[in-house]
């Protein structure tokens, strides 16, 4: 069943039962996000680690994996903005 027909149903039991109306499917999922997101920013600071943005450092890491596959051996430095 799909998040579509799942939301139809419980509509019609809404309906029927005179409760109040379920939420559309996917409203609430960039909230949920950011509020991981945020989770794991607070986490790093209590454990001493950078809260840097999650995105950013897969980011970094990939590019070293890239560079070091095209020279291996030859120092990289990243440059800071």
């Amino acid at each position: 069943m799909t998040a579509i027909e799942q939301y139809l149903l419980d509509t019609y039991r809404a309906t029927q039962h005179q409760a109040p109306m379920p939420p559309e499917p996917g409203r609430h999922d960039l909230a949920e996000l950011r509020a991981v997101r945020d989770r794991a920013r607070f986490q790093a600071v209590l454990d001493g680690r950078a809260a840097r943005h999650p995105w950013r450092a897969a980011l970094h890491r990939t590019t070293d994996r890239l560079l070091n596959r095209l020279a291996p051996g030859r120092p990289h430095r990243r440059r800071t903005c």
